[in-house]
């Protein structure tokens, strides 16, 4: 499993000139799986990227976790994280999971971040066509992986 973490000041997700998520301060979470991820990988995932600390304290360094922040997630599923360019320049896709299994992961990590670790949760619309609008603040982006 792979995460892209972009932590905004707002973002949205469009579908057809139509917002369907948006949030204020937070993360933009762009969420890829692999063929060899498992719910055990998901609850990983969720778990070190709630406890993530990316935003700055009263010092300023970067020690607080966005439920300090009472911040919120726009979690959008990319299939292209597992784009393997390594031979040719067309990204080959047999390492991303099949779009019904990584489905229901991706509900799973949505379900796990807001009802767990107590972290208001968006979502995009899963296969479809989106257009992410954000105000990366930083700025500030981690990737978080997790492999068998």
């Amino acid at each position: 499993m792979r995460v892209v973490v972009q932590r905004v000041s707002r973002a949205s997700c469009s579908v057809d000139d139509h917002v369907v998520s948006a949030i204020g301060r937070g993360y933009l979470l762009l969420v890829g799986f692999q063929t060899t991820d498992t719910a055990d990988i998901v609850r990983h995932v969720a778990r070190k990227i709630a406890r993530l600390r990316v935003f700055e304290d009263a010092a300023g360094k970067l020690n607080e976790d966005i439920a300090a922040m009472h911040g919120e997630i726009l979690s959008i599923s990319q299939f292209t994280l597992y784009g393997d360019t390594s031979k040719g320049n067309r990204p080959s896709f047999t390492k991303a999971m099949r779009p019904d299994q990584a489905n229901e992961l991706y509900e799973l990590f949505n379900r796990l971040l807001n009802d767990e670790h107590g972290i208001p949760t968006k979502g995009g619309v899963f296969q479809e066509h989106m257009m992410i609008d954000l105000i990366n603040d930083g700025p500030v982006t981690v990737i978080v992986e997790k492999d068998q």
